[in-house]
């Protein structure tokens, strides 16, 4: 679990994304994949990086005239934050309500309830073993 609050907004989003697909990468770059994308202009996009440079997001090196990006967090670190900002907002951050609103609003396969399923099996086991230590 992340050891700080990485809220991303939807555009840092987007950013991000390109950033783990193609890092180390430069902000011309990530504008190229974007403006194809949603249409971003560089100074947009180069404004977004050094702001996310600044909230910790991302680091930049600079290598002569040439400044290249990296993420800081792990896209798990990022999905983490989400989800779980997401559950405090929308279930008063219990885990069970959400999951009963997710199996009964989402249509799912067979296949997807047993996957499901078998994680929930593994995990009591993981936490009965843990327990009995």
């Amino acid at each position: 679990m992340p050891t700080k609050n990485h809220e991303l907004t939807e555009a840092e989003w987007e950013i991000i994304k390109a950033v783990w697909d193609n890092q180390p990468c430069t902000a011309p770059a990530v504008q190229e994949l974007l403006q194809r994308l949603k249409g971003w202009h560089y100074s947009t996009v180069k404004t977004m990086m050094d702001r996310m440079v600044a909230k910790g997001l991302l680091k930049q090196e600079k290598i002569r005239n040439l400044t290249l990006y990296r993420s800081v967090i792990t896209k798990k670190e990022a999905q983490t934050c989400e989800i779980m900002r997401t559950v405090k907002r929308a279930f008063n951050g219990a885990l069970t309500p959400m999951m009963q609103f997710l199996l009964e609003n989402k249509d799912l396969s067979h296949d997807e309830l047993s996957g499901l399923e078998a994680m929930i099996k593994s995990k009591k086991e993981k936490t009965k073993r843990k327990n009995s230590l």
